[in-house]
């Protein structure tokens, strides 16, 4: 298989990709693994030259696609081959899609589960095939869509009682955020959102819609965690250009 170049980032959103990057949670297991959620810090600089081709291999498996031309075999070795340690250790990740700068898929785990390779693995082939807000990929689109992985830190709470507080708190850039409000409301966004919408109370106002709330209202029992991410996206020759 071509090794995708992996380009390393902080995060960046184009502007159709903005209130999307509140993404789905991937239906893997429930439980998060207590305590082992993985520090993005501790992944290497070259994470995504392994991320991104284990995306890109289980979203064509899900789809029942090859890679590319002559991938089959490549995608055999690659199965074989021993992941790196830190690639076994439990890590949580977001896995966004994108076709033609456009959001085609975004499927993530806010908290450590399973190994973060495997994450990113089920993480893959749900965005391809399993957001609700997009039909299933096909075959066809598979050399279009552009991959990036994003590692997540463990979430921490934020202390705030209003969303003064909130928008005071808030790093713009840094930090993404989950937003819980009892039992039915909760939603995510990724820090990468920032870069399309770089006020705090626009930020947290594409938070609340997407939790099914109406902004701009502090409702009794809100809590916000926040965390940060390193993501590594394909280069063009990963797509494309292939």
């Amino acid at each position: 298989m071509r090794r995708p170049r992996a380009v390393a980032r902080a995060g960046s959103a184009s502007s159709s990709r903005a209130p999307a990057r509140a993404a789905g949670t991937s239906p893997g297991p429930d439980r998060p693994i207590a305590g082992t959620s993985r520090d993005p810090d501790a992944v290497p600089d070259d994470a995504g030259d392994v991320l991104l081709p284990a995306a890109r291999t289980a979203i064509a498996k899900a789809l029942g696609a090859a890679t590319g031309p002559a991938d089959a075999d490549a995608d055999a070795d690659a199965d074989d081959r021993t992941p790196p340690a830190w690639a076994l250790e439990p890590g949580a990740c977001f896995v966004t899609l994108t076709k033609n700068g456009r959001l085609r898929g975004c499927i993530g785990s806010p908290t450590a589960r399973r190994p973060l390779l495997d994450d990113v693995r089920a993480n893959a082939a749900a965005a391809a095939t399993r957001d609700p807000r997009f039909a299933p990929m096909t075959p066809g689109e598979l050399t279009a869509v552009v991959i990036e992985v994003s590692v997540l830190s463990a979430p921490q709470p934020l202390r705030v009682s209003s969303l003064r507080e909130c928008y005071a708190a808030l790093r713009p850039g840094v930090d993404g955020v989950i937003l819980d409000v009892g039992l039915w409301h909760r939603s995510l966004l990724l820090p990468q959102v920032w870069q399309d919408v770089p006020d705090p109370a626009q930020f947290l106002a594409h938070l609340w819609l997407k939790a099914g709330l109406a902004p701009g209202i502090w409702h009794e029992g809100t809590t916000l965690q926040t965390f940060t991410v390193r993501a590594w996206i394909e280069g063009p020759e990963a797509a494309g250009e292939r």
